[in-house]
């Protein structure tokens, strides 16, 4: 809050000046009555009115935020994201999505909450070591847990997490093992407490900042044995092949292609598939899908959690704020494809 200045009084300004006038015109001897001062003007209201508070933004869609932050943390929730999942429950009150690349061609989805916390969230399923340049600094991830390696990972990078056991992670007895695991988001956000709000997510910006591109208003991002397709309408964009329950899809503005390099996290899975690990870090292309057009660029992210930077050859390139799927799309092995 700007602070206003303390002027000194004018009416004391004023006294001060007739005093002395009249102490000049006792030394002189004149008879000559001293002038008569003008009436002080009042304050103006610049010096009365306080400025208006700095506006707010919300982190992880750069969306104007009223009112005080949560006193919760960012949740990021792992999600299933194979037919087994259907119907997925919470997508739809995200912040943000990320997909990812795991075993076999398969993605798993981490579904940020912050500004809002629905009642539900699942099937949970468990963490990547990928995950470790995904979660923002700060945030608590929620998850069936993870393959011992894994564990001792994310433990080392500082990365609290919750599992079945804890409070508010439940089992759904209509579903089957282990598509079944559920979190009840609302309960674990009160026990949660933040030290401090997290910086933005993306570089957020105004849809006027955003270069032309070029038309496309459908995009499929491939990762091997599962694809996912967008297509925009009404101003936003439909997850053609969602698995998300009616009604409760997430409501992307943009979907954001960042084209990612994939190693091996050096062991398999349970049937036996090796399981890859993106590496979220250094620079590779980018492609930006907003307002039924696409932008061509580069991200670049200075070690796993440094920040997400975005350019074009003319310079920075920003995120239209609102909510964003954000694809990371190996660059070998992957595909994506747009057309008008």
């Amino acid at each position: 809050m700007r602070h206003r200045r303390h002027l000194s009084s004018p009416r004391a300004i004023v006294a001060t000046l007739a005093a002395a006038t009249l102490l000049l015109a006792g030394c002189s001897g004149g008879d000559d009555p001293a002038p008569s001062a003008s009436a002080p003007s009042e304050p103006t209201s610049s010096e009365t009115t306080e400025a208006p508070p700095e506006p707010t933004y919300w982190p992880l869609t750069g969306l104007e935020r009223k009112g005080d932050a949560p006193r919760h943390p960012v949740v990021v929730t792992k999600v299933d994201n194979t037919s087994s999942s259907a119907p997925q429950v919470g997508l739809g009150s995200a912040d943000l999505v990320v997909e990812e690349l795991v075993e076999g061609g398969y993605t798993r989805l981490a579904a940020f909450y912050y500004s809002k916390v629905p009642a539900a969230i699942g099937p949970v399923r468990s963490m990547r070591a990928s995950d470790i340049g995904i979660v923002p600094p700060g945030a608590t991830v929620v998850t069936s847990g993870a393959a011992p390696v894994t564990i001792n990972r994310i433990n080392g990078a500082g990365i609290p997490w919750i599992t079945e056991g804890e409070a508010g992670v439940y089992r759904e007895t209509s579903r089957s093992a282990p598509y079944n695991l559920f979190a009840r988001l609302g309960d674990i956000s009160k026990r949660l407490k933040a030290e401090e709000e997290p910086p933005p997510y993306l570089p957020w910006g105004d849809e006027a900042d955003l270069p032309k591109g070029a038309k496309a208003s459908t995009l499929t991002a491939d990762f091997g044995a599962h694809s996912t397709s967008w297509q925009f309408q009404q101003g936003g964009y439909v997850n053609t092949d969602s698995y998300a329950a009616e009604g409760d899809q997430f409501p992307a503005d943009s979907v954001l292609v960042l084209r990612v390099r994939v190693g091996d996290a050096g062991y398999r899975d349970p049937a036996g598939y090796p399981v890859p690990e993106t590496k979220f870090e250094g620079k590779g292309a980018a492609l930006l899908f907003h307002g039924g057009r696409v932008v061509k660029g580069t991200w670049t992210k200075d070690g796993l959690t440094g920040e997400i930077e975005l350019s074009t050859k003319g310079g920075d390139l920003t995120v239209p704020a609102g909510h964003v799927w954000v694809e990371l799309v190996p660059a070998v092995n992957g595909n994506v494809t747009f057309a008008k």
